[in-house]
């Protein structure tokens, strides 16, 4: 395993540790975990991170149909079928390959027409690898920790002490940290 692979492994890893602790699924070993993370790194080395944007080019949200991305999960999953496993993957498949943008979809704070925000609601939040925001949301990247908790609470639709209560299901620093590698690694793989 060279340095990229573990360090991408890595963060898979305490993503996905941290998606199957929160939705009580039953823990995969850590060999398993990290022959994901494996099998990931190379669907990634193999198809590519999306290309950075050049300066002032504000990108385009992306998107992947689910006949593009059910045959990338399943080489994934190698045959796994664990369907909290298979949830995370498939999110981790989309943050991998979908084009970087500058302008968030604003889906974060979208009211449903009840007045509620779904991207608000603990049970809906606790299955996302991402939390509130979409798996490629510039916040990730743009925005530092506190700066972003701050940004999510002004958006705040129900009581702002879930928010602190959950910080950690609503903003998952280990999401972010994926982000920011991949985002790197792209912009070292141009220069």
């Amino acid at each position: 395993m060279n340095d990229r692979e573990g360090q991408f492994c890595e963060r898979v890893g305490a993503v996905l540790r941290r998606f199957v602790y929160q939705n009580a699924g039953a823990m995969p070993a850590e060999e398993v975990l990290r022959e994901t993370g494996a099998r990931l790194w190379a669907l990634v080395r193999e198809r590519g991170l999306p290309p950075p944007l050049a300066d002032g080019d504000p990108g385009v949200p992306g998107g992947m149909t689910e006949e593009e991305c059910a045959p990338l999960v399943a080489g994934v999953m190698a045959g796994g079928n664990d369907p909290v496993l298979v949830n995370a993957v498939k999110q981790l498949v989309k943050t991998c390959f979908y084009p970087e943008f500058r302008v968030c979809r604003d889906s974060y704070r979208t009211v449903a027409a009840d007045g509620g925000c779904r991207r608000q609601e603990r049970e809906r939040v606790r299955g996302r690898v991402s939390g509130t925001h979409c798996v490629d949301c510039p916040h990730w990247i743009g925005l530092e920790p506190g700066e972003h908790e701050r940004f999510l609470a002004e958006a705040w639709r129900t009581n702002p002490v879930e928010l602190a209560r959950d910080r950690d299901l609503f903003l998952p620093e280990d999401f972010r940290a994926l982000r920011r590698w991949l985002r790197s690694v792209a912009r070292a793989a141009t220069r």
